[in-house]
């Protein structure tokens, strides 16, 4: 009888050294995730910051559509109204915020589109320097997107592979969502002057 309870509680310790080497290996993750999940969203907001600038520059150096320029910020607003808590990275979550973001971009699209009829506008030092700007943005934006996901496919393997399915399961730590292509993405743009 000896025997067997020693067993037992040598299992139980086994048992919880494996699950705490797993938890904090799922905390770590987890933190990596949320780590990334900042570095998408400053990188959305050094965008967002860009556009009233870029807006005016616009404005001021050409009689422009006025229904593009509302557009612009109006989704500019929808976009910075939308955030995720990191704690909460489901799908569902995820496909509202990368749609608002998504009409940013197309409204932004748009706008630099329209700008091509306007060379003195492309001539300007700030338009030109603003139009870099924004391009240096898409590429943080298209690079923070890249590593969150590497970094939320980590932790979802880590999440899902026995033993840690069982610890995750245990403390609550669940699957989060990653981006996916924007709905249409597979299509080239259209482009007409």
């Amino acid at each position: 009888m000896k025997k067997v309870v020693l067993a037992v509680v040598a299992i139980l310790v086994l048992l919880v050294a494996v699950s705490g080497c797993g938890y904090n290996n799922l905390v770590k993750l987890d933190e990596d995730v949320k780590t990334k999940w900042a570095q998408v969203e400053t990188q959305y907001q050094r965008r967002s910051d860009l556009i009233p600038n870029l807006v005016s520059t616009v404005k001021g150096a050409a009689k422009f559509e006025q229904g593009t320029l509302t557009q612009v910020i109006e989704a500019r607003s929808k976009a910075s109204q939308i955030t995720i808590d990191p704690d909460k990275l489901t799908e569902e979550n995820m496909q509202k915020y990368q749609a608002a973001q998504g009409q940013l971009s197309q409204a932004l699209g748009k706008l630099m589109v329209l700008t091509e009829n306007y060379p003195e506008l492309k001539a300007t030092q700030q338009f030109s320097e603003l139009s870099a700007q924004l391009e240096g943005t898409e590429n943080r934006i298209t690079v923070a997107r890249k590593d969150f996901n590497e970094s939320v496919q980590v932790y979802n393997t880590k999440v899902r592979s026995f033993p840690n399915n069982l610890t995750a399961g245990l403390f609550g730590f669940s699957q989060k969502a990653a981006f996916k292509a924007d709905a249409g993405a597979q299509n080239a743009p259209k482009v007409e002057f």
